[in-house]
């Protein structure tokens, strides 16, 4: 009997023993002792990794569902090419530009100018649209735009029966600006810099009311902008930052539709608002002015108050993310003691650096601002 009970001792001991051993094996390496390297392959049912890109779907500006790429990598701009590449420069996505601009725009020295500094990458491409702005499909086809983008009808549906994603944009009123960037911004993942610019506008826009808020009426400048040799006002936004310059815009009042874009007027007309400046979009478009004698009793002409609206991404005039830029250049034409030359240089500095990731000399930026 007591030999039994020594064996079932023995046994209960080994047993115990080998758990014991079992349980250090299962156990992490000692203090100090690297483990072994392993590797793991997802299996087939793996669901995709939370970091890695998917396809989203947003709503555009026309009203339309449009799936975008998991990645973007290629943007093409159609048609309003000026617009549209100064919203992908402001969102610090200009490497992404891979069309050149259109004929009509390569052949003006102040379009290359600048666009070959903030995209330098185009000047070697090829164009998406010919002399008569009919699509090059064949040299779209061949860039494979991850991304078109477009802010005319006709263009979306014609990219579009090519397979390619297109979002197409709108600016018709004037916070329409507001809406493209945040577009833009969940395009390209770029929801801070939408944020960052949204409110970069709006403290530009207090800052302009601050300094014009004690101009009284009587005092206000009067002013034509767009071409006037040719009695044109080609461009509705502009009656919108003249006024926010404390100015009064002669053509304010002269359309017979407040949402007419383009406006034509007379010489009679031009003669009896008699404005004290004159902003044009083109150098050639000052000579014009000054060599029409019949232009030269014009209270602007009289004085040399004929200035060049800048023209950097796009025309400082037009519809363009520079807008609030437009206003305080503006200003300080008007009324160079609210925003001296210093003041206005620090502004251009600021946002091309800040939003177009591109430093200007001081050079530069005196020639943006110019006389």
């Amino acid at each position: 009997m007591k030999s039994i009970k020594r064996i079932t001792t023995l046994l209960l001991a080994i047993l115990f023993a080998a758990a014991l051993l079992a349980g250090c094996a299962q156990s992490g390496p000692a203090e100090g002792t690297p483990p072994a390297a392993t590797t793991s392959q997802p299996s087939a049912s793996s669901e995709p990794s939370a970091s890695a890109p998917a396809q989203r779907t947003v709503t555009d500006m026309a009203g339309r569902t449009v799936t975008l790429p998991a990645e973007i990598k290629k943007i093409g701009t159609f048609g309003s090419i000026g617009v549209l590449n100064a919203f992908v420069e402001t969102m610090g996505a200009g490497d992404l530009i891979c069309n050149e601009g259109s004929p009509s725009f390569v052949k003006s020295p102040s379009w290359t100018k600048y666009q070959y500094l903030f995209t330098p990458q185009i000047k070697d491409l090829t164009p998406f649209q010919g002399a008569d702005s009919e699509l090059l499909m064949e040299n779209i086809l061949a860039a494979k735009p991850d991304l078109c983008l477009t802010m005319d009808s006709s263009l979306t549906q014609q990219l579009e029966k090519q397979g390619l994603t297109v979002i197409q944009l709108s600016w018709t009123k004037t916070e329409d600006v507001k809406q493209c960037i945040t577009l833009l911004g969940d395009i390209l993942n770029k929801q801070d810099v939408a944020a960052d610019y949204l409110k970069y506008f709006d403290d530009m826009m207090a800052k302009a009311a601050d300094l014009t808020k004690n101009i009284k009426q009587e005092d206000k400048k009067t002013v034509v902008y767009g071409t006037p040799s040719q009695f044109a006002q080609p461009h509705l936004i502009a009656e919108w930052w003249i006024d926010k310059a404390g100015g009064i815009s002669v053509t304010a009042t002269a359309r017979k539709d407040s949402t007419t874009e383009s406006l034509t007027y007379t010489l009679e007309d031009l003669l009896k608002w008699n404005p004290q400046y004159m902003f044009v979009s083109t150098s050639s478009e000052k000579d014009a002015v000054l060599k029409d004698a019949r232009l030269a009793g014009i209270t602007a002409v009289k004085n040399g108050a004929i200035y060049i609206v800048p023209r950097i991404a796009h025309v400082w005039g037009n519809r363009t993310t520079e807008q609030p830029l437009t206003i305080l250049w503006a200003i300080n034409k008007l009324y160079p003691d609210l925003v001296p030359d210093e003041e206005l240089a620090k502004d251009i500095s600021y946002f091309y650096s800040h939003f177009f990731k591109y430093d200007f000399t001081d050079d530069q930026i005196k020639e943006i601002m110019g006389k």
